[in-house]
């Protein structure tokens, strides 16, 4: 550790959980994105209520939640069990894209109307959506902020699979395009983030729920190496 880092202590030690939502009630099959009124499944709250149980004997003194309900819900369980209210930060929510409100996939969906090629043109931006390095100024700004917020204890965010991978890979330093299939961030997953003082000095991932999860959304999540990644000093 540097003795220049703003606000390090000798065992000032922060842990923020980034955490994904759990299951979603969502029988028509569609990018729901950020469209209102998804909610979590019976299956999305049964994840939900592991992961609290879980971290029930961790020191979480902060919980906080993306806007949109499936996160809110999630992280009710959690802020419960420790006695805290669910806070929102809309710097938590899932990223921006064009194909919301559709079903999308190669030879059916969206994908079947040559007006939407277009926005396919440029995977590294993306075209479609939001761009990468914007959802890393934006988690980064609520890790930090929660960080700030339970300094010395343990905080819970509960966002989404892109934005939670995206923030990680920029702190990894791995490129920020990629094959969505091979993000390590399945349903209900903890990407955890450990401060010294401000600095980020560890990156760890755990599926408290992976029992949990349907085969089939396990079945393309090829675990990236360096799962637990340390920094140094």
């Amino acid at each position: 550790m540097s003795t220049g880092d703003k606000g390090a202590k000798s065992g000032d030690i922060t842990v923020v959980h980034l955490m994904r939502h759990g299951e979603v009630h969502n029988p028509e099959g569609v990018l729901y994105g950020r469209r209102a009124g998804y909610h979590l499944s019976e299956l999305g709250r049964r994840m939900a209520d592991r992961v609290a149980e879980h971290l029930a004997e961790r020191d979480v003194t902060h919980v906080v939640a993306s806007p949109l309900e499936r996160a809110q819900e999630t992280a009710a369980p959690i802020a419960k069990t420790h006695g805290l209210d669910v806070a929102t930060d809309e710097r938590l929510i899932e990223a921006a894209n064009v194909f919301e409100g559709k079903t999308f996939g190669v030879g059916d969906g969206a994908l079947r109307k040559p007006a939407n090629w277009r926005h396919l043109t440029n995977p590294f931006r993306p075209s479609w959506g939001e761009p990468y390095i914007e959802q890393v100024v934006r988690m980064m700004g609520a890790l930090d902020a929660a960080k700030d917020a339970a300094r010395g204890h343990e905080a819970v965010l509960v966002s989404h699979q892109l934005p939670i991978w995206i923030v990680r890979s920029f702190v990894e330093k791995r490129r920020l395009w990629h094959d969505p299939r091979k993000r390590q961030c399945t349903l209900a997953s903890l990407t955890t983030f450990t401060y010294r003082g401000d600095r980020i000095v560890s990156v760890g991932y755990s599926e408290p729920a992976r029992d949990l999860v349907p085969p089939h959304l396990l079945a393309g999540a090829k675990p990236v190496k360096g799962g637990s990644k340390a920094f140094g000093a």
